[in-house]
């Protein structure tokens, strides 16, 4: 009787399976024992995107013979698909493929993407002619077929990367019971050691790869990207006898859809006084399902009408007060994701115009030349450095004066974010317009030659924006995870890659529209192909106040915005942790 007690025990309660359907056993698989692939994997798909990606710039404007503002369009443009795709791949992975399945077809993707960048870029018929000042305007621009491989291979990885990025990390907490307290704890340590693989692959593409790529070649500079993601995919593909699988739950867009339908069909239709008349499954469903009931609330009514009965069970006609409300909790989101927009437009500058500004300064330690595109390593390293402190020393501060185990709420946190990127665009301002005074005094204007002073002027803000990171962009992303109601946490992360793709899609039509106003009726214009004639620091100026502006729209959001009444897992475990710390004190409600 007891092993088989035992033996029950061993399989997994939260209706994890294996490829073929059947129930697994915690002692067979899933826990760290399948994760170590999945983080070893990371670690070498990370350095694989950002080795392309950190120094795109530069290979657009020096090797394509693109201009500074076109250049910068495509990378932003291209990072912003990169972005938005993780929406649809997760769609089709909660919808029909499942995760597994979705990642491995969407991996034969990207890997097919990078093999065809890496040829585009050894081969000299897919590429123009070299150039020795490619910033003259007077280089032999790439020909359509050329663009066309290139583009067609960025754009095709970009696909790719939307099948992965929203699975692999999905993929990796699926591996952890939540209904098993010892493998729940272990789901936290699986994250923070996730995103120790993020920062080990970005950091080594920012100061390895950029390095081979601009001192060595390009095509030994893309082609170790592309055997790293092709042993990364490798690496994963041994881990499957010890991989866990949830079976497809639905996509949470069509349940969202249902809702919307149905409250404007029946929109004429006059709500119950009580709201226990409207349409709800008993609390004994969602028990078997281990799913969440949620209550009715008054804000955004009309919704509610989706929910009142007329005699049709039609599921595009009546829908249940739970589904009504994960609906009203996604929709009330909608504005901080708005406030989030022009962070997401300052962090596309760091792969653009910054680096932009690195070619112009003085690049030597020495024999050693140091490629611009590196300086982006200091970003993650500040932010891994800010995360810690944040933890370690700011959290323990503010929890003596708020009681809230996270020190403040995560509102608060964004905000913060959302005045350093303030504070980081008037010290990019003040910093170009030292620079070009020192163009003007060393007569580099017109010429576009090399400013005689060290890149390491540009330090400040690439350090800042990774403080500013640890503030607003970790705070966003757990902010749509814990706020989505507990069925739509995947649309919950997609809201955080939505806004940083929309982010550079803004940030490519702004830098198209600014340069197009100032450069009428005869003016020069605020971005030129060479940076020594143009005026950086005026459209630096521009984003201060745009972000100003933006903080005063988040202060009015935020000051409306009404969490979530249910507590989720993350700041129960937050509260017990502190608790345990403190047990003379009781905490409040972190809300």
């Amino acid at each position: 009787m007891g092993v088989e007690e035992g033996l029950a025990d061993d399989y997994t309660q939260d209706g994890t399976v294996d490829l073929k359907g059947n129930p697994v056993r915690r002692s067979k698989r899933g826990g760290w024992r399948a994760c170590c692939f999945i983080v070893v994997y990371e670690v070498f798909e990370r350095m694989a995107f950002y080795g392309i990606s950190s120094n795109l710039l530069i290979y657009l404007t020096n090797r394509l013979h693109q201009g500074t503002v076109t250049a910068a369009n495509n990378v932003t443009n291209w990072v912003g698909a990169v972005w938005m795709t993780p929406v649809l791949g997760a769609y089709v992975a909660d919808a029909y493929l499942g995760r597994f399945w979705t990642f491995i077809v969407a991996s034969i993707i990207y890997l097919s993407g990078m093999s065809l960048l890496t040829m585009a870029v050894s081969l000299p018929t897919l590429r123009p002619p070299p150039c020795a000042q490619p910033t003259s305007g007077h280089c032999e621009r790439a020909s359509t077929l050329q663009l066309a491989v290139y583009f067609g291979a960025l754009y095709i990885l970009a696909l790719g990367t939307g099948g992965t990025k929203p699975n692999i990390s999905t993929i990796g907490a699926d591996q952890f019971d939540d209904f098993h307290p010892k493998e729940k704890k272990q789901k936290l340590s699986f994250f923070n050691w996730w995103m120790f693989s993020i920062f080990f692959g970005t950091l080594f593409a920012n100061i390895i790869l950029v390095y081979i790529q601009d001192n060595i070649g390009w095509t030994l500079g893309y082609g170790l990207p592309t055997l790293g993601l092709a042993v990364s995919i490798g690496i994963f593909v041994a881990g499957i006898p010890f991989y866990r699988h949830k079976v497809p739950a639905g996509s949470p867009f069509t349940r969202m859809a249902k809702v919307l339908v149905a409250a404007v069909k029946k929109r004429k239709l006059p709500l119950p006084r009580e709201a226990k008349e409207l349409y709800e499954l008993d609390l004994e469903e969602y028990t078997k399902k281990r799913k969440f009931r949620m209550e009715a609330t008054p804000s955004l009514s009309f919704l509610n009408k989706a929910s009142v009965k007329t005699g049709s069970t039609h599921p595009w006609r009546l829908c249940t007060v739970t589904e009504v409300e994960e609906t009203k909790q996604m929709i009330r989101m909608i504005p901080i994701l708005f406030a989030t927009f022009v962070p997401s437009i300052m962090l596309a500058q760091v792969n653009t115009l910054f680096i932009k500004q690195g070619t112009t300064l003085d690049r030597k330690i020495g024999k050693f030349n140091i490629p611009p595109a590196s300086l982006s390593g200091f970003v993650t390293v500040s932010l891994l450095i800010s995360v810690v402190l944040y933890d370690r020393v700011f959290v323990k501060i503010m929890r003596k004066f708020t009681k809230n185990p996270r020190g403040i709420t995560l509102l608060q946190r964004m905000g913060i974010g959302i005045v350093l990127h303030m504070l980081i665009m008037v010290v990019c301002s003040l910093v170009e317009r030292h620079r070009l005074a020192v163009a003007r005094e060393h007569g580099v204007v017109q010429s576009g030659g090399q400013v005689p002073l060290s890149i390491f002027i540009l330090l400040p803000q690439f350090i800042l924006m990774g403080t500013a990171d640890a503030f607003m962009e970790v705070s966003k992303i757990e902010f749509f995870y814990d706020q989505a109601p507990e069925s739509m946490k995947s649309l919950g992360t997609s809201y955080s890659t939505t806004a940083i793709g929309t982010g550079n899609f803004l940030s490519s039509f702004l830098l198209s529209t600014v340069s197009d106003l100032t450069s009428r009726h005869g003016r020069k214009g605020w971005i030129l192909n060479n940076l020594n004639a143009s005026h950086l620091d005026y459209y630096y100026g521009f984003f201060a106040i745009l972000n100003f502006l933006n903080f005063i729209f988040f202060l009015v959001v935020s000051r409306y915005y009404v969490y979530k009444a249910e507590v989720s897992d993350s700041i129960r475990l937050l509260t017990e942790e502190l608790k345990e710390k403190t047990p003379s004190k009781e905490s409040n409600n972190p809300h």
